[in-house]
């Protein structure tokens, strides 16, 4: 029985500010540094547009890096607040904070972050949720530490108690827990009354184990954005399909099917002989708009068509994206909705 006083809210609720973090020489951006923070002042330039962006920073000399950039681009640096903390890595949608409504304040849950199951150093991390709410950077926001990995990414909800998830994410985390195991500790925490699982979907150039952000996302009025694939010979083909199947059989709560919208597929984009995962699925939600993935293909413009379909009431920009797959990420990878209220 999930506290009905404590709500996981949707994406498109709603929000107070976007969490990122600047790449730095320090992190693995550090090959490509110069290209990849193209993307972030765009993505800033964007969110600043419609809200506030809360940038951490790893020390002074980067804040005031990033705030030269920043206005060199005439970001609106009234709607930008830098936090000085230690991190391993940029992908705060898998190491920030998953906020919680709790009555009229919020619980933030703060999970254990392994860098998807020990791929990477992960140490400082695990600990930027702490970090940042002993600087006050959440307000008064409980912190609620649960020592079970799992990642922002991996997790997607319609704010009205329905969860959606991969198997294989969650099952890679967690070898030893049943389905049942996982969806009793799933709604438990994040307070969902109904968790919905995917046995298919995976990218190439994915090292998340299939997390559901770069596959399905819940849209509003019970609508499900997902990525597909109409190329019968691109090696996605077959899993994307059986994907796009088991989302046409999902069932709202009323017992009816969801509304979809299937998302266009990009050419292959291969680095150095390596296949990147260039999703549209990873797009970002704020205050008036969606914040799309653009990769420079000819399938961008179509896939904010479709994203404009399912979100009528919001402006569709594009965010040029293709430096970030490089690191096996796109834009909502590296960024974490805060709550109105919150900051």
């Amino acid at each position: 029985m999930t506290d009905s006083s404590v709500r996981f809210p949707a994406e498109w609720e709603p929000q107070a500010a976007i969490l990122i973090a600047w790449p730095h020489a320090g992190t693995d951006w550090a090959e490509r540094l110069a290209d990849v923070e193209t993307t972030y002042v765009a993505l800033v330039q964007a969110i600043a547009r419609f809200q506030r962006v809360v940038i951490c920073v790893a020390d002074a000399g980067l804040q005031a890096h990033a705030d030269a950039l920043l206005q060199a681009n005439r970001v609106d640096m009234a709607r930008v607040r830098f936090a000085v903390v230690a991190y391993d890595d940029t992908w705060l949608r898998d190491s920030g904070p998953i906020s919680l409504r709790d009555g009229d304040g919020f619980r933030l849950l703060d999970f254990r972050f392994t860098a998807w199951g020990g791929k990477f150093e992960a140490g400082r991390d695990d600990l930027l949720v702490e970090t940042l709410a002993a600087q006050g950077v959440f307000g008064d926001a409980a912190r609620q530490r649960i020592d079970f990995a799992l990642e922002g990414g991996g997790i997607e909800t319609d704010g009205a108690g329905t969860l959606l998830t991969t198997w294989h994410c969650l099952h890679e985390r967690h070898p030893d827990a049943s389905r049942e195991e996982l969806t009793a500790k799933l709604s438990d925490w994040l307070c969902q009354d109904r968790v919905l699982w995917l046995d298919h979907g995976a990218l190439e150039g994915d090292d998340t184990d299939a997390h559901i952000d770069t596959l399905a996302r819940f849209a509003p009025d019970d609508a499900i954005v997902f990525q597909a694939c109409d190329d019968e010979a691109d090696s996605h083909h077959a899993d994307l399909k059986a994907m796009a199947d088991e989302i046409a059989a999902l069932r709202t709560r009323d017992g009816k099917p969801y509304r979809l919208f299937p998302l266009p597929w990009a050419q292959p984009i291969v680095d150095e002989g390596r296949r990147l995962a260039a999703s549209y699925a990873n797009f970002l939600i704020v205050n008036g708009a969606v914040l799309m993935p653009a990769y420079g293909d000819a399938a961008d413009d179509a896939a904010a068509a479709v994203l404009a379909q399912a979100f009528p009431d919001r402006e569709i920009v594009q965010v040029p994206c293709r430096p970030l797959i490089w690191q096996n990420g796109s834009l909502h990878c590296i960024t974490m909705q805060l709550p109105r209220g919150l900051v």
